[in-house]
């Protein structure tokens, strides 16, 4: 048996000023950086053998500050696949390689693409277009934002991720994704077998690991 533990990125800049950031990218605040930490504290009783994060800044950051904080005697490193970058990156000490956590950075962990509401105040759109409008952007399952994915959307690229890239390493020891809340809903509506209709009410909190049993290729919740 392994563990998944999905993880969404602490509070970044945009969520604190209240905008829709999707695809722009931008750091966390000073309250996300604790957040990242104290998702740290929680995983200090649990090996993390393989990381998954976007490659939005705020989902790095957010792994890079958890592991660091949860095993200080251990490495996270980024894994680069290509270039200049996979040939001088190299490490050439075996002993180093054995304490080191492999951090692999994937678009399709992405968080959802907003479109044309990337920047603009979400109080100001339920004012401009009506609080009703806004939740089902952000909420439904499929309906999409000007310009922009619905989470239906999402999940053709996060589910076959998802079991193509990650599952496979489940196999081999535990898996932490640090990625984004609709990245993320559309793969835990998978895990638990949600309803289009019941993701709408599911939130997944910022900086708090949410634990899966992983066995036989089921899984089960923690709690």
């Amino acid at each position: 048996m392994s563990h998944l533990i999905v993880l969404r990125h602490g509070e970044s800049i945009w969520n604190r000023a209240s905008l829709f950031t999707g695809w722009v990218d931008v750091p966390l605040s000073p309250k996300g950086v604790k957040e990242a930490i104290e998702a740290g504290e929680r995983l200090k009783n649990m090996r993390v053998d393989y990381v998954f994060t976007s490659t939005l800044v705020r989902g790095m950051q957010t792994a890079m500050l958890s592991l660091v904080h949860a095993y200080p005697d251990r490495y996270p490193v980024v894994v680069h696949s290509e270039g200049r970058m996979k040939e001088w990156s190299r490490i050439y000490s075996e002993e180093t390689k054995k304490r080191v956590i492999p951090v692999f950075t994937h678009w399709e962990l992405n968080e959802r693409y907003y479109g044309e509401l990337q920047g603009k105040n979400k109080k100001e759109m339920a004012r401009e277009v009506g609080e009703e409008q806004v939740r089902l952007w952000r909420r439904s399952y499929d309906v999409a934002p000007p310009g922009g994915e619905a989470l239906k959307d999402t999940a053709q690229r996060t589910i076959p991720f998802f079991k193509r890239v990650i599952v496979p390493y489940l196999e081999k020891g535990n898996v932490l994704i640090s990625a984004h809340g609709n990245s993320l809903r559309s793969i835990v509506m998978y895990l638990d077998s949600l309803t289009p209709e019941e993701v709408l009410n599911l939130e997944i909190p910022t900086g708090v690991p949410i634990i899966y049993f992983y066995r036989d290729g089921e899984f089960t919740k923690e709690g």
